[in-house]
């Protein structure tokens, strides 16, 4: 099973000198980089699930109601949000799509499995820090869904032979000929990959001036709009199932 998700995030990075982008704009690209991934999801007719970062949620109300009326699942990412933001967002959100929200993700802000589980959720998907060096300092562990707490764990998926992980980064930079035998090997000894996306890594940086390291714009914008449609292309000649988290977890 191949389950793809996306971090939805507003770009941090700062401008270079002489440019500038609101919060306004940034709400913008955000937008406009999650219907890109929408529109390739849809060709292929592949469920994914969204992981809104809480603070901006209320900010994307439009866009949280597209996504899911697509069949997408909505999920929450904690960037650095209170128990208390959490918890009235997740209610906002609930009562906007008239739906429960089942999932979270968290990356350097962890909170504790036993809050999280208290405010109804079914499963934490953690994520660690990537970088130019990341890859090289992964160690083997173990990629089965755990529960703690009465909550899932999901861990972030690793190929068995490359150790590398599945992460934004690697998707950007690995060529895809090799990125589509990590997944191949990986689905051969794991019941699973969990792939996921950040949204900003499909900004035009060509259109907009932020300053982010060389190797983050490499291969991001429309360029990363055609890895993904070639993966999908490549899932559909394969016939690999795929499945949104919280159908494949419950």
């Amino acid at each position: 099973m191949v389950l793809f998700t996306f971090n939805i995030m507003n770009i941090e990075a700062e401008t270079k000198k002489g440019a500038s982008v609101t919060d306004e704009e940034r709400i913008r690209i955000t937008e406009n980089n999650s219907k890109a991934i929408l529109r390739i999801l849809d060709i292929h007719d592949v469920k994914g699930s969204f992981f809104i970062e809480v603070s901006i949620a209320e900010k994307l109300d439009n866009l949280i109601k597209a996504i899911s009326s697509k069949g997408h699942e909505i999920a929450f990412y904690n960037k650095n949000s209170t128990i208390q933001n959490i918890e009235e967002t997740k209610k906002w959100t609930e009562e906007l799509l008239e739906k429960q929200i089942k999932g979270i993700r968290q990356k350097d802000y962890k909170l504790p499995q036993e809050d999280l589980k208290m405010l109804g959720f079914g499963y934490v998907s953690n994520i660690d820090h990537a970088d130019i060096l990341f890859p090289f300092k992964r160690l083997k562990r173990d990629t089965e869904i755990t529960e703690e707490d009465g909550i899932s764990i999901v861990p972030e998926s690793i190929s068995p032979y490359s150790q590398l992980p599945y992460n934004d980064f690697v998707f950007q930079m690995l060529p895809m000929k090799y990125y589509k035998n990590m997944v191949f090997e990986t689905l051969k000894k794991d019941d699973f990959v969990l792939i996921y996306l950040n949204s900003w890594q499909f900004t035009d940086f060509s259109k907009y001036r932020f300053d982010i390291p060389f190797y983050r714009k490499w291969n991001s914008g429309k360029k990363i709009e055609d890895k993904l449609d070639e993966l999908l292309c490549w899932i559909d000649e394969n016939e690999m199932a795929t499945a949104r988290m919280k159908d494949y977890i419950f």
